[in-house]
């Protein structure tokens, strides 16, 4: 049973966010009484303080990572205590239980920023947060590309540029690159982002991995020239980043007359090999510019030299223009002939070896890290619809930490995260199943107000409800509103019926009429008992389906269908959706809005039942980024727009190209989709076979726990506490005020996680014989 602290509400939500792994702790925390923590702080010198109870057994985990980023903290001069709080204690930051949740962080005496203990997960959570609210002016916070172009255009022949793109705040990705702007942020401008598009709109559609560039706009004196970018292709470490800058401080290009076997260098040291370029007098202009552009080419993964044959000691054989030195010591140097720049550049490329610098970290700590930072992820999407929701609903928002419930999550059955369930007084808890982003939250407790289905009482209430006036206010989040006919003693039909609303509720709207002059409708919309309404709001029209013999799965299966569009927008949210229909797929690739002429050649097949065996679709490449990537693993290179294709995703994987040269009408596409069907059209090429599944696996992370339970004993009862802006309900009171989430909105400024994950929604229905598309 649940706590009697969860049922003096209504409706509630509560977000599970869980801690799944333990480390042994380092007894290395300073415990201090506030008053002792206050004297010891010292003008201009930041110090990192967590206020609680003494021996409160719900903070163990958190201090246990807490500890861990002691010595971390410490070397860039951050002192870490535990300030133990009594009961008579007056300072403010030992307030009320609520407030015994956050750390805060000082320089001298001044608060800097307050920290809720889940946004500091782990100990690269904690010092990834405290140094970028350390470094707030070194480092700039971005989201859109006109930001960094305005940055780019105020460093041109000033200062270099270090644009670092990580996948949320708190990762270890983010950790090392605070940790690199705490030694370099004084010389280079670090510039941040968690936005995807940001990311996609400079050329870099691999938005499932952090990555960093160099941006040199130091040397750019024509404000109308873009600064040159180096990407850093190695994994964002804090060593790798260092390597990194240092190959870029070091000179483009170095002429030398020694002996190539005893020459050293800074890429030397760092595990880099040497290409010398050799040169002679009498070509020594056109050499030196090829040598610039091979250094400009190999930045960051080779040093260049120019190489003078003519002042040099040892003999190079006439016919090589080109040494190799690998880094390793020992190995002799190679003399080579290579006719152009891409064969030097792919030579250096397949034969470098450039040791990783991995930090040290336990491999199976990496992955729920990143969970970790998942669920983080999901909380700013949850702090959105809070915001949402502020003022407006009777619902209150309320978030577990299962690493301090873990009890309450086990009696809960939430053994994966991050898990959202909506609990009514009375009522079995609903979990939510949906993408994980705000508008598709607002739009499952919107939907989730009314009962599904509704009863409708009469005639006349029946038609407000097809014509939307019913529930105007939710019309805007269902664009189809479905309505039960059934005569008053069809029992087993209307319980189907009731057992599907049930089954869709937060998802569409539904309502149910069986009153005895149900004929009048029924004669209407020329609909045989038992019967389905389906009012389509936007395209103003209202179509009947028969519901004999169709049990509680095929009704919503044909309500799930209708809601699906004619001839859809393809993004990364609905795609799963009209994926399991388990057809080939027929995309419209456009670059912005679709000819209407198009749409009309493509509606008119689908209305004379030639597309019954496709999806048609399209795809909006300004709205979609992501499907120019598509399109070029289709074609090698980009192609004109539009373009159409077919892809046979589930038996094949053929795609199929319509000729670029002929006018998409419905002529020409009947013709060609027949040519299809007869076989008499070759494809484009074929995707392999891939099992689509989620970046990261699901933990179950209560069994993870089990070995620590005796060291960490768990919270029986939780508090459900209504942080802000919320008053204390009665057990009895049915309407409960909202309540939001407060949070510091700038130490969360994370993606919401559903982008990166596209296909998790379809995973299970076709896991086995999908292709990429």
């Amino acid at each position: 049973m649940m706590s009697s602290s969860f049922n003096i509400f209504r409706v509630g939500i509560s977000f599970v966010i869980m801690c799944i792994f333990y480390k042994s702790a380092v007894d290395s925390l300073s415990e201090l009484s506030p008053q002792k923590y206050f004297s010891t702080l010292q003008p201009g010198k930041a110090s990192l303080a967590y206020f609680c109870q003494a021996d409160s057994p719900r903070t163990s985990i958190f201090l246990e990572e807490l500890n861990e980023a002691v010595t971390p903290l410490q070397d860039y001069g951050i002192s870490v205590a535990k300030v133990n709080c009594v009961k008579e204690e007056t300072s403010r930051y030992c307030g009320k239980e609520k407030d015994l949740m956050k750390a805060y962080l000082f320089r001298g005496n001044i608060l800097l920023r307050e920290f809720p203990t889940d946004v500091l997960f782990d100990v690269n959570a904690i010092v990834a947060h405290v140094l970028f609210a350390l470094l707030f002016n070194e480092v700039k916070y971005i989201t859109t590309l006109e930001d960094l172009q305005n940055i780019e255009n105020a460093l041109k022949g000033k200062a270099n540029i270090a644009f670092a793109y990580v996948r949320a705040i708190g990762t270890p990705e983010h950790r090392a690159v605070m940790e690199a702007a705490f030694v370099y942020g004084t010389t280079y401008q670090f510039v941040l982002t968690t936005e995807t598009a940001l990311l996609e709109s400079i050329g870099n559609e691999d938005i499932e991995n952090a990555h960093l560039y160099f941006f040199h706009c130091k040397q750019v004196l024509d404000l109308t020239l873009q600064c040159r970018r180096t990407l850093m292709e190695q994994p964002l470490t804090t060593l790798n980043i260092h390597q990194f800058i240092k190959t870029m401080e070091a000179p483009l290009l170095t002429e030398v007359t020694e002996d190539p076997q005893q020459v050293s260098t800074i890429h030397l040291q760092l595990g880099l090999p040497l290409v010398f370029i050799v040169s002679q007098q009498a070509t020594y202009e056109a050499d030196r510019r090829t040598a610039e552009w091979v250094a400009w080419r190999l930045l960051g993964k080779a040093g260049v030299l120019l190489l003078l044959r003519d002042s040099l000691e040892v003999d190079i054989p006439q016919h090589a223009n080109v040494v190799f030195r690998r880094a390793e010591e020992g190995v002799p140097v190679e003399f080579l002939v290579l006719d152009d720049i891409d064969s030097l550049i792919s030579h250096v490329e397949s034969n470098v070896h450039v040791e990783e610098i991995q930090e040290d970290e336990d491999e199976d700590t990496k992955s729920p890290n990143m969970g970790q930072a998942v669920s983080m992820a999901f909380l700013q999407s949850y702090i959105d619809l809070a915001i949402k929701l502020k003022g407006t609903s009777t619902m209150l928002l309320t978030r577990v930490n299962c690493a301090d419930w873990s009890d309450l999550c086990t009696k809960q059955n939430v053994t994966e995260f991050p898990v959202v369930k909506m609990y009514k007084e009375g009522k079995n808890p609903v979990s939510y199943a949906g993408m994980l982003g705000t508008e598709d939250l607002l739009k499952f407790i919107q939907l989730s107000r009314i009962s599904c289905p509704v009863n409708i009482t009469s005639v006349q209430e029946a038609e407000e409800y097809l014509s939307g006036e019913l529930y105007k206010d939710l019309i805007s989040y269902s664009s189809v509103s479905v309505l039960g006919l059934f005569s008053p003693n069809m029992t087993t039909a209307k319980e189907d019926f009731t057992e599907a609303g049930n089954y869709l509720k937060g998802y569409v709207i539904t309502g149910i009429y069986s009153e005895e002059d149900v004929l009048i409708l029924s004669d209407k919309y020329a609909a045989t008992l038992p019967a389905l309404l389906l009012s389509r709001h936007k395209e103003g029209k209202i179509e009947s389906i028969p519901l004999a013999n169709s049990h509680a799965q095929d009704i919503i299966q044909i309500i799930t269908n209708a809601l699906l569009e004619t001839f859809p927008e393809i993004t990364v949210e609905n795609l799963p959706i009209y994926l399991r229909l388990q057809k080939p797929l027929l995309i419209l690739f456009s670059d912005g809005s679709i000819n209407p002429q198009y749409k009309k050649a493509i509606l008119m097949l689908v209305k004379e039942k030639h597309l019954d065996s496709l999806t048609p679709c399209w795809l909006n490449l300004k709205n979609t980024p992501v499907g120019r990537g598509i399109l070029q693993s289709y074609f090698d290179t980009m192609p004109p727009l539009p373009l159409l294709v077919v892809v046979n995703l589930h038996s094949g994987g053929q795609v199929f190209a319509f000729p670029s040269d002929q006018p998409i009408t419905e002529q020409n596409l009947l013709l060609w989709l027949k040519k299809l069907e007869a076989g008499l059209e070759n494809h484009i090429t074929i995707l392999p076979a891939q099992e689509w599944k989620p970046p990261l696996p699901a933990y179950d992370f209560l069994s993870m726990m089990d070995a620590a339970a005796s060291q960490h004993p768990t919270r029986k009862d939780p508090e459900c506490t209504k942080e802000t802006d919320v008053q204390e309900n009665d057990k009895k009171q049915h309407e409960d005020k909202s309540a939001i989430i407060k949070e510091p909105i700038e130490t969360l400024r994370i993606k919401h996680w559903n982008r990166s994950n596209w296909f998790k929604e379809g995973e299970k229905s076709f896991r086995h014989d999908n292709k990429e598309l």
